[in-house]
């Protein structure tokens, strides 16, 4: 029964392994981010896989070989699992420029396949040198999804604090915005007034916004407010012909 290499591998010697399953049933490999991952998932007897200690109390499989869909077989194509871009110029391991909701996303597909399969070992390239330690790309792929989780909690915070109206849009009557105590898919026990919320390099959006008691931002050294909730804030505007404090608001076309 042929099995999955346990050591390190080059990108190149990666690929060749995983070349035509009908020629010799080389094994299958699915990498991202410089991780190898075998075909097998955790608790599958399925493919008879063997686990083995490593050195660095990691877990790896021997595993019978796999067909694995193409294109990912047989490449670190992490770029590829945030574009779904699959041609030969897609399927990569530059993850250098995209963004840091893009690399959260990456980070949720790695998550995946460290839950659910068994990790075999690294690919020496890109992400891991040829001593087997991580490369300066690596650390930096690492803070920008570090940033991306930051960047997404910060968007769960204000999710809460300024939940999305709901919203409807008609061709004679133009759009009409409402809140309510589930707007926004955000359940709270207050309803709130719509107002577009300004952020820099992006379209003013309408949000509910909380009229009574202090803001959000109030800090404890001063706990005097006016009871006005989060209307005060400078980054919201009201929606011009709608009384403020109406929780529903239409603008015409």
């Amino acid at each position: 029964m042929p099995h999955c290499p346990l050591s390190d591998m080059r990108t190149r010697e990666s690929a060749r392994r995983a070349g035509d399953v009908a020629a010799g049933s080389p094994p299958s490999y699915l990498w991202t981010r410089g991780g190898n991952f075998g075909g097998a998932k955790r608790g599958e007897d399925t493919f008879g896989c063997t686990l083995l200690p490593r050195p660095d109390a990691a877990v790896m499989a021997v595993c019978p070989c796999e067909q694995k869909p193409l294109p990912f077989r047989g490449r670190d194509a992490s770029r590829a699992f945030v574009t779904g871009d699959y041609s030969e110029a897609g399927l990569v391991d530059d993850v250098s420029d995209l963004s840091f909701s893009e690399m959260l996303t990456l980070q949720n597909w790695l998550s995946f396949y460290e839950k659910n399969y068994k990790f075999i070992g690294r690919v020496i390239g890109r992400f891991y040198g040829e001593d087997g330690l991580p490369t300066p790309e690596l650390t930096q792929a690492e803070a920008m999804m570090t940033k991306g989780l930051e960047a997404d909690r910060q968007e769960l915070i204000e999710k809460q604090r300024f939940p999305p109206c709901n919203a409807e849009w008609s061709f004679i009557r133009g759009s009409r915005f409402w809140c309510s105590q589930q707007s926004g898919g955000v359940s709270r026990d207050w309803i709130g007034v719509p107002r577009k919320l300004f952020k820099p390099g992006v379209k003013p959006h309408c949000v509910c916004v909380r009229t009574t008691g202090p803001p959000s931002d109030q800090s404890p050294e001063n706990p005097t407010h006016r009871n006005r909730g989060d209307l005060d804030n400078p980054n919201l505007g009201e929606y011009p012909g709608c009384p403020p404090l109406s929780i529903t608001c239409s603008v015409p076309l």
